[in-house]
């Protein structure tokens, strides 16, 4: 063989991936990009915006008006954005944010950012109402890799399926390695648009941690410029642990890794969710955190979660709890299955999902009622007076798992199961983990599943 390529063969085996670190896939530039809308600590009067720009631009500013028809924008209120500086291997980046405040409820809005020399395009969004009405609210699972190629059209076939959501429940890991850009850039990349449209609700995962040079646990330092969240959680945990309340319905973020990590914040995050809890005036609660209390995963417990958190879930009550981290799908309560026919509904209902390619092995332990091994999912959610519907839709646009939890006016509580009247279980392990197991594995594996279903029937 020619000696020169016997030398390129070796230099590309030993070079770093096209995407390394380093590379600035995605970089900025003097036009907006990366536009986002959190949602507010009041909802019905209240938003976050945040947004990118290249580090020449050092002030910008958002338009905001009611919307209407015509292609005008008269009278728009200006609102001065503040500037945050990051500073990455990639290069250094500037993100503005602004809180819209004094919103009028349920009307509609269109808003722009950028500077006096670039804007971007006029976005539309709704304020929620001050009193109840029906609504429905997107949730997804870990994102974390190969966003362009895979967890793009989960985030798509959601919006497809529900363009008026209220808004957008990310639980956790949304990325990979907490402090690589072009991670964030396919994140942004896959969603387009339409983080710019649905109000994001979003709780950090563990791989939106890191250790320093000293060790300490770390967010990423992308989270706090890339969105504008509620700052009405303990000190030091600000954008993390949060609440809000939309249309009769309490939704609360719990970061889940300091509760796991760092016990200064557990106590406070314990502490700061009891009064949340105790002083709520909403007839519905939802909760989000990325760990799961009870874990669907094979080889996973979070005992000490499920220690601390579990006993105040059922005290209050909480009624949902949306999370992630397992890369599989998993539904149940506390209760040993079959839960449906214990009246009334003693804790929430807990549900693990997973909306990018990542996939592990379902634990089938006994708290399940409703399994999925590697399916992408979304999961649409809706909010009645007396009655919450969460829907679980493959990417492929299939109905999955639904069930109701129904609530009576003394606050009793039942779960009504639709699941056994849809489509049979994704319960078989694909080949290519099946090739990684030992024979004693998948015999285990097999065991479980048929102990699974026997306790179904």
């Amino acid at each position: 063989m020619n000696i020169t390529k016997v030398l390129l063969s070796i230099s590309l085996l030993l070079s770093p991936p096209a995407f390394s670190q380093e590379t600035n896939a995605y970089p900025a530039s003097v036009v907006p990009d990366r536009i986002l809308l959190s949602v507010g600590q009041d909802p019905a009067t209240s938003a976050g915006l945040s947004w990118r720009m290249d580090s020449t631009v050092v002030s910008g500013y958002a338009e905001l008006v009611p919307a209407k028809a015509a292609p005008e924008a008269d009278s728009a209120l200006k609102f001065p954005a503040a500037l945050e500086k990051l500073s990455l291997p990639e290069g250094s980046t500037h993100y503005f944010s602004v809180d819209l405040s004094g919103l009028s409820p349920n009307t509609l809005y269109m808003y722009r950012v950028g500077d006096e020399k670039n804007r971007s395009e006029w976005i539309q969004f709704r304020t929620a109402s001050k009193e109840f009405r029906p609504f429905s609210f997107l949730y997804v699972g870990d994102a974390q890799n190969e966003h362009k190629t895979w967890w793009s059209r989960t985030i798509r076939a959601a919006y497809s399926h529900e363009p008026g959501a209220a808004f957008l429940v990310h639980a956790g890991d949304l990325i990979n390695r907490s402090n690589v850009d072009r991670e964030w850039g396919e994140w942004f990349y896959a969603g387009g648009w339409m983080h710019g449209m649905i109000p994001t609700v979003a709780t950090a995962g563990n791989h939106e941690f890191y250790r320093d040079e000293q060790k300490r646990l770390t967010l990423t330092k992308h989270w706090r410029p890339i969105f504008n969240l509620p700052e009405n959680g303990p000190a030091g945990l600000e954008e993390l642990a949060y609440y809000f309340d939309y249309q009769n319905v309490r939704v609360i973020s719990l970061s889940s890794q300091s509760l796991l990590l760092n016990p200064a914040d557990s106590i406070s995050q314990v502490k700061w969710l009891e009064e949340v809890l105790k002083d709520n005036p909403c007839r519905w609660t939802i909760l989000t955190m990325h760990h799961p209390i009870f874990s669907a995963g094979t080889g996973r417990d979070n005992k000490s979660l499920r220690d601390a958190l579990q006993p105040i879930f059922e005290k209050y009550p909480v009624d949902l709890v949306l999370t992630g981290h397992d890369h599989t799908y998993g539904r149940g309560v506390a209760e040993t299955s079959p839960q449906q026919k214990r009246q009334p509904l003693k804790g929430p209902v807990y549900v693990v999902s997973v909306s990018g390619p990542k996939m592990y092995i379902p634990s089938l332990e006994p708290w399940l009622q409703r399994v999925a091994a590697n399916t992408q999912l979304y999961q649409r959610v809706k909010v009645e007076a007396n009655k919450i519907r969460l829907e679980a839709y493959t990417v492929t646009g299939e109905l999955y798992d639904a069930f109701d939890i129904v609530k009576n006016k003394r606050g009793e509580k039942k779960l009504v199961d639709w699941a056994p009247g849809l489509t049979k279980e994704y319960l078989d392990l694909p080949a290519s983990y099946r090739a990684r197991l030992k024979e004693e594995e998948k015999a285990a594996y097999e065991k479980k599943k048929q102990e699974y279903l026997k306790r179904k029937h």
